[in-house]
């Protein structure tokens, strides 16, 4: 059997379906908050679950993008697809950083409260650091990259719009749910979850070893989460 290229087809398709979807439900869940981070830092202060629920999703789609963008990157190849792919992996890296400041800043409010939070957060706003000068990537990686997986024929005219229309999803810390935001990540919905499906769906069935094979090693990673919380 010939290896298939990483991050190969379950792996890559699974993530294909699940990083768009978990990133719909964080957007749709934090619907209703003011947008700007003083009011999301109230937010979570008055309804911490909701709020931690949908930024937890957040984080995870976003892990989850990271090997979906490198299967568009082997099934298409080609230049555009290359230089997309490279911006917007270096745009998701800026935003999994984000996602802990985030973290950090919901810890503070717990401790401090809302508005010495947002004090701290508003204080740190201008101050750059090295994923400062990722915004670019956050913005223009996936226009270029839906160019490069159109020229290649995997995906359609409709879906490579949709997956450029991620250009749309707002950047930075704290960020809200805005129309735009929920625009954005419908649209990746449709560019990814049926070519998701379709890889999934193409190939053999995994065999009983390979299932039990993966049930022991997601135990094993749950099991090691576990342990590393009372490290």
């Amino acid at each position: 059997m010939t290896a298939q290229p990483f991050p190969g087809r379950w792996l890559g398709g699974a993530s294909l379906i699940l990083g768009p979807l978990l990133l719909l439900a964080a957007v749709f869940t934090r619907h209703g908050t003011y947008f700007f981070f003083p009011a999301q830092l109230a937010g979570y202060a008055a309804d911490p679950v909701r709020m931690t629920v949908s930024y937890g999703l957040f984080a995870v789609g976003m892990v989850l993008l990271l090997p979906a963008v490198l299967l568009l990157a082997t099934r298409a190849g080609g230049m555009w697809t290359g230089l997309g792919a490279s911006l917007v992996l270096l745009g998701l890296c800026a935003r999994i950083f984000h996602a802990g400041v985030d973290y950090l800043a919901f810890r503070l409010v717990d401790g401090q409260g809302a508005e010495a939070a947002a004090a701290v957060v508003g204080a740190a706003y201008p101050v750059p650091h090295v994923f400062t000068f990722a915004s670019f990537a956050v913005v223009l990686g996936w226009p270029v990259l839906a160019v490069g997986v159109y020229r290649a024929g995997v995906l359609g005219p409709v879906r490579a719009v949709a997956l450029a229309a991620m250009t749309a999803l707002p950047v930075g810390v704290l960020k809200g749910a805005t129309i735009s935001s929920m625009i954005a990540v419908v649209a990746l919905s449709v560019a990814l979850v049926p070519l998701g499906v379709s890889v999934l769906r193409t190939g053999p069935r995994p065999s009983r070893r390979q299932l039990l094979g993966f049930a022991g090693g997601a135990v094993a990673m749950v099991g090691l989460g576990l342990l590393s919380l009372h490290g």
